[in-house]
């Protein structure tokens, strides 16, 4: 990892010299100049992190550099004094946009605490910025990819909600992109150099899923030969994302929002409680209020996570983002099979434009990894894509189900679910987004039909 940049200014050779030794030690690269003058020039080859000034100098002062960096580069600016009072303080942190104000003779253990925030806080608003030019010039934020108003709208919304600690809860169809919002949201954050970790909830049995999220000690259960660390462990000080939410069986419920309220976690089988410090994030494909009416989501749950909700639309809902999400998962997948595939012919693109995509932008990105595959040139044509996206495809018999009035609800779920296999060649992953229900509620509903069947 590199190692942070800063720039010490201050006339006094003792005092410059000390610093930069001491800067050093933490592990900071350190350059100096004896004054302003000096310093603005040396800045501008550099680039540091963070600049380090004593206010009272020759030639140009602390102020000084201070207002003549703000036109040509972005940098925490920390200032130093040995004649300070608190208008002096005042005016640097309001004023003239200083990010700390600090007295001589500098204590180290807060110089250590403050360089450190800065280093973290400026990075992380630089790197906002970055995203906004590529959003402007490419309609690119970090990995999300769209210029319509609904994208436009959740990236103001990112912005503002990333560089807090705040839980988040991401609802949205399957497909549309919530583990990828969520990854955004962790990278946008002064944690995005700590770890991003990310469970389904639907995708683990229920025996193991507490030990999923806390951990165990060896000997804790039959089977628990070593001691295991949990996700919330994993996460210390970075993310964690608890995906399909509603999945989670309501007894683990209540011990998660414990969890995020006293922000410690017991193993299974151990004695005492570890602090954790986790941002949480959390993510379902249903409509979370009607989840907790159907008792299958905790409403305390829910309201400790839903601080932000973030509501994804629907590809849909943004058809005019098809074009440019398409070009860029076609440059990205013609990279990862190493095709020399670039274009979308006008025709497969208005074919494209028609279809209504159940599965969201998943669908989209699989359509266009099978005709990157198949394409033999350098352009995906209509005959490249799969049948389903033609709208003239005429309706046969097997794409309607006719049910007699009075089957009861559970006959017709049955029916629609069996039905929308058959018609997707058993593809369980595809009939669970068509149907908009988990893989994992699928996969309970047919091993039912199949008890059902035996007895």
């Amino acid at each position: 990892m590199r190692r942070p940049k800063v720039t010490i200014v201050d006339d006094e050779a003792g005092s410059r010299q000390g610093l930069s030794e001491l800067l050093s030690t933490w592990g900071y690269e350190t350059t100096t100049a004896v004054d302003g003058a000096e310093a603005f020039q040396l800045i501008q080859q550099v680039k540091p992190d963070v600049v380090i000034t004593d206010v009272i100098m020759p030639k140009l002062d602390g102020f000084g550099l201070l207002r003549e960096l703000r036109d040509i580069y972005d940098v925490a600016v920390i200032i130093l004094t040995g004649q300070g009072n608190i208008e002096m303080a005042l005016r640097a942190l309001q004023e003239e946009g200083a990010f700390y104000y600090l007295e001589k003779p500098v204590d180290p253990v807060k110089l250590k605490v403050v360089l450190a925030k800065a280093v973290e806080y400026w990075s992380t608003r630089r790197e906002n910025r970055t995203l906004k030019r590529q959003l402007q010039d490419y309609g690119v934020f970090g990995k999300l990819v769209g210029q319509s108003q609904p994208m436009r709208e959740l990236y103001t919304l990112l912005e503002q909600v990333a560089p807090s600690s705040v839980s988040v809860l991401i609802t949205g169809e399957s497909g549309t992109g919530k583990e990828l919002v969520s990854r955004t949201i962790h990278e946008m954050s002064p944690r995005r150099n700590c770890p991003f970790v990310a469970i389904n909830c639907s995708a683990i049995p229920e025996s193991l899923m507490e030990s999923e999220l806390f951990g165990h000690e060896k000997g804790a259960f039959t089977g628990a030969a070593e001691r295991r660390i949990g996700c919330f462990e994993l996460a210390h000080t970075g993310t964690i994302l608890l995906d399909e939410i509603a999945e989670m069986p309501p007894s683990l419920q209540a011990k998660l929002l414990r969890v995020l309220e006293e922000r410690r976690v017991r193993r299974l089988g151990a004695a005492r409680e570890i602090p954790v410090d986790v941002r949480v994030i959390a993510a379902t494909n249903k409509d979370p209020m009607e989840a907790v009416r159907k008792g299958i989501l905790r409403d305390d749950l829910l309201y400790r996570l839903n601080v932000i909700n973030i509501k994804l639309p629907p590809l849909r809902e943004r058809a005019d983002d098809i074009p440019l999400i398409a070009r860029h998962l076609v440059e990205e997948l013609a990279r990862k099979h190493s095709r020399r595939v670039r274009l979308i012919a006008p025709e497969a693109l208005e074919v494209m434009m028609k279809y209504s995509w159940p599965g969201n932008v998943r669908e989209l990105r699989n359509v266009l990894e099978r005709a990157v595959i198949i394409c033999e040139d350098e352009q995906i044509q209509k005959r490249h894509l799969p049948p389903q996206l033609f709208g003239d495809e005429p309706v046969t018999r097997k794409d309607v189900l006719t049910l007699p009035i009075g089957s009861s609800l559970d006959e017709i779920e049955r029916q629609v679910i069996l039905h929308t296999l058959i018609k997707v060649d058993n593809n369980k992953t595809r009939a669970a987004e068509i149907l908009q229900i988990s893989l994992k509620t699928l996969h309970n509903k047919l091993k039912l039909y199949r008890e059902n069947k035996e007895q």
